[in-house]
């Protein structure tokens, strides 16, 4: 198999670019990204670091990020598994990138920037609930925003297919086939669920 390694190679397996394709593209929220991205509880976080690359789901119940100004969006880390994977991506390497979803549109809005982290305690107090706050918060400068092609989610059939999650393996019998059963199975499972909602926020 051989590999395409310069871009000509690659350019002149698609061809140009439509235009609108080329100035969807904005820098900072305008009204109409501000209303789609503030529509959006659910997005992926993708960061690079010196171990590779990790994109993680981020999700609340309200907007999944908090204008700060028109340039700048701050996102709470909620607790998770402690891994830290993408904090410490953005602690050593900047550069983020987020794909904004919101259910039944095809469409996706993906922002392109740098982030920092903070545990700046006037700015976590914005996001509290039910007496907690998140420990950091990701503060996200824009460099572009701009909308996805719809015919990824349109060809996986994503808000259409139906419930397909009911034969799926669960974490606890992944964990049990990773560890030779010494983590996970059926009573992580049984478990799991009220352990996490003791913990969303």
């Amino acid at each position: 198999m051989r590999f395409i390694d310069d871009i000509e190679t690659l350019g002149a397996l698609y061809g140009t670019p439509g235009a609108p394709a080329m100035r969807k593209v904005a820098r900072r929220l305008t009204p109409l990204y501000r209303k789609w991205i503030m529509s959006s509880r659910l997005c992926i976080l993708s960061t690079v670091g010196p171990e590779g690359v990790d994109g993680s789901p981020r999700g609340d119940d309200n907007p999944v990020v908090l204008e700060l100004d028109p340039g700048t969006l701050a996102m709470p880390d909620w607790r998770g598994n402690n891994r830290l994977d993408s904090l410490r991506n953005i602690v050593r390497d900047p550069r983020v990138s987020l794909l904004f979803l919101v259910p039944e549109s095809n469409n996706v809005v993906r922002l392109n920037g740098t982030a920092g982290l903070t545990a700046d305690d006037n700015l976590r107090a914005r996001f509290e609930k039910n007496g907690k706050r998140p420990a950091t918060v990701i503060v996200v400068e824009i460099a572009e925003i701009y909308t996805q092609c719809a015919r990824a989610l349109m060809r996986a059939g994503t808000w259409t297919a139906g419930h397909e999650a009911t034969a799926l393996p669960t974490v606890g019998e992944i964990l049990a086939e990773i560890t030779a059963g010494e983590e996970g199975g059926a009573q992580y499972d049984q478990e799991w669920g009220a352990r996490a909602a003791k913990t969303m926020w």
